[in-house]
């Protein structure tokens, strides 16, 4: 169809004319809303992008001679970044003649490994980067799982407060329903002061 009709059919039925393959021959052309075809797109895109996982490498220095409750420290940062899902990057730091040891932060490093082995694995062994030393840990669990998880616990702690809190509600309306002596009578008991709990 010759390009001046396309366009007076365009015209007729108030849409565009968009060519869609060019290179064919003939070039393919459509009728088209194209505002709606380019906001369809730009929806597509952005829910692509919401699902999208963002994988971030966090990072932990040590030192070769470090302290163990330091290292202890540190390890629960490695483990708390695990949970969530981020893989961690693990750097010894040599300084001086500890450069002349590299066994001891490759022992540092496999300790660490072998300590938060049941939350990720090495992701890349360790290697030495001029004065530092290097290792990867990854994830066992996705980003998304491990969300997933953090809500699940975080609604199951909330329904638990709720509930202690209906339980004391319960408890206090009893008490005050039971009138001043036996709010006093249950103040001394609280208090250890009543003989009975005495004796």
């Amino acid at each position: 169809m010759p390009t001046d009709q396309a366009l007076k059919l365009a015209v007729e039925a108030d849409l565009d004319l968009v060519e869609i393959a060019p290179q064919g021959r003939p070039p393919v052309c459509k009728l088209m809303d194209y505002g709606k075809f380019k906001y369809e797109n730009a929806q597509k895109a952005r829910e692509s992008r919401r699902n999208q996982t963002n994988v971030i490498i966090k990072e932990m220095k040590l030192r070769p001679k470090i302290d163990k409750h330091d290292y202890e420290t540190k390890k629960g940062h490695v483990v708390r970044f695990l949970g969530a899902g981020d893989k961690v990057k693990i750097t010894i730091m040599f300084r001086g003649r500890e450069q002349h040891r590299p066994e001891l932060g490759f022992r540092l490093l496999q300790k660490l490994a072998e300590d938060v082995q049941e939350l990720g694995f090495v992701e890349s062994s360790p290697k030495q980067d001029g004065r530092n030393m290097t290792m990867v840990i990854g994830p066992h669990k996705k980003k998304a799982d491990a969300k997933i998880d953090a809500d699940a616990a975080r609604s199951a702690k909330a329904e638990e407060r709720a509930q202690r809190q209906a339980e004391e509600d319960a408890e206090r309306e009893a008490a005050h329903a039971a009138g001043p002596v036996a709010q006093k009578k249950e103040r001394r008991r609280s208090e250890n002061l009543d003989p009975e709990i005495e004796a």
